[in-house]
């Protein structure tokens, strides 16, 4: 069997919100509490979830831009936290980060060609004679022209800044990266583009994806494999094509059953939660979800349910899923929207190249 290139086990990760007059915590946040994960070379794994449930608390951990409070994570099977300063640099290469919002993510004072070289000094990566030639072979992996590299950030749309975003990821040559909500505030038209520019990529550079997103279709189009997250827990686990024919959990259902159907004549059978999320400060004993969930009985208040996963991998931290009625969330006539489906092959059409050579226009 081959080994995972990713391996977390029991990360947590606990924010102090208050201290005493004496500076004792007086109040936590318990922003990742105790997760477990796995991910193989050149596969993709999405981390789904509502606002605060600490999805990109779980990329920022995967790269030690913050210090887990416990738990294990390896890399490429080496123990990523008991890394020096001179093997965290080493690691920084080979795990690379594409943040949400392009417009804060690059530097306004840098050009495009300072942008993409500083990486490749950093790492001493190229000879600097060479350097030059290597911003615009970047460029050109993703669908921009060299003659854009003397330009500033704000020359760019949005959709063009995010490419430079992920062209200064690759610069590094790395083996995975943290893509979080790359495609959130892009137009839907932009995130197709992107979408398939990072699916090209992936093929061709054999990447390795952890995919942050609270956009269900988008996660369906890219993923290999999904967790979905509550309250700093996974609540389920599986891949993309089982868990969107057959969720197990609660929480899971009733996200579903809130994606836009494209028919308004389709019948619809949502699962709603009642109430608000808890707050992190005081999240709610046993099962997160049970002051909230429809199917909650006395164990899920004081006993929390294990992760547990079947023979064809399909996990589940719910008491009572095997119980449960069988899941109207993707039920016929209820579909996620394929309009981003429609929206890249009319590109295709229109352009008569595949989407991701597509360049932005200015």
């Amino acid at each position: 069997m081959i080994a995972p290139l990713l391996e977390i086990e029991g990360l947590v990760r606990h924010f102090t919100a208050r201290r005493s007059v004496f500076g004792r915590p007086t109040a936590t946040v318990k922003a990742v509490d105790g997760i477990d994960l796995t991910l193989q070379a050149g596969q993709t794994l999405a981390l789904v979830g509502e606002s605060g449930c600490g999805k990109s608390t779980v990329g920022r951990l995967i790269l030690r831009l913050i210090e887990p409070t416990a738990g294990k994570l390896r890399f490429d099977g080496r123990d990523v936290l008991g890394f020096d300063e001179k093997q965290l640099r080493a690691f920084r290469r080979e795990v690379q980060i594409v943040f949400q919002d392009p417009y804060a993510s690059l530097n306004p004072r840098m050009t495009v060609q300072q942008l993409l070289a500083e990486p490749l000094a950093l790492h001493d990566i190229v000879p600097a004679e060479q350097r030059n030639d290597r911003v615009a072979e970047l460029l050109a992996l993703v669908g921009l022209e060299p003659r854009f590299a003397p330009r500033y950030p704000h020359e760019f749309s949005g959709g063009q800044r995010q490419r430079i975003a992920i062209a200064r990821a690759l610069a590094v040559e790395p083996k995975l990266i943290v893509c979080d909500e790359p495609v959130s505030a892009l137009d839907v038209s932009v995130r197709s583009q992107i979408l398939n520019l990072l699916t090209d990529l992936q093929q061709r550079l054999a990447l390795t994806y952890v995919f942050i997103s609270h956009d269900l279709s988008v996660v369906k189009h890219i993923a290999n494999r999904v967790a979905v997250m509550y309250l700093g827990r996974i609540v389920e686990m599986a891949e993309a094509d089982e868990l969107f024919a057959n969720p197990r959990h609660p929480y899971t259902r009733a996200l579903f059953s809130a994606i836009p159907v494209p028919r308004p004549d389709a019948r619809r059978q949502r699962q709603i939660l009642e109430g608000d999320v808890p707050s992190p400060l005081s999240p709610p004993s046993g099962c997160h979800l049970h002051p909230r969930c429809a199917y909650a009985v006395e164990r899920c208040m004081v006993e929390r349910p294990l992760l547990v996963s079947d023979a064809a991998g399909h996990a589940a931290a719910c008491h009572r899923w095997p119980e449960l009625p069988a899941a109207p969330a993707l039920a016929a006539g209820t579909a996620p929207s394929p309009s981003l489906e429609r929206l890249m092959e009319k590109f295709a059409r229109k352009t008569g190249v595949p989407a991701p050579a597509g360049v932005d226009t200015l």
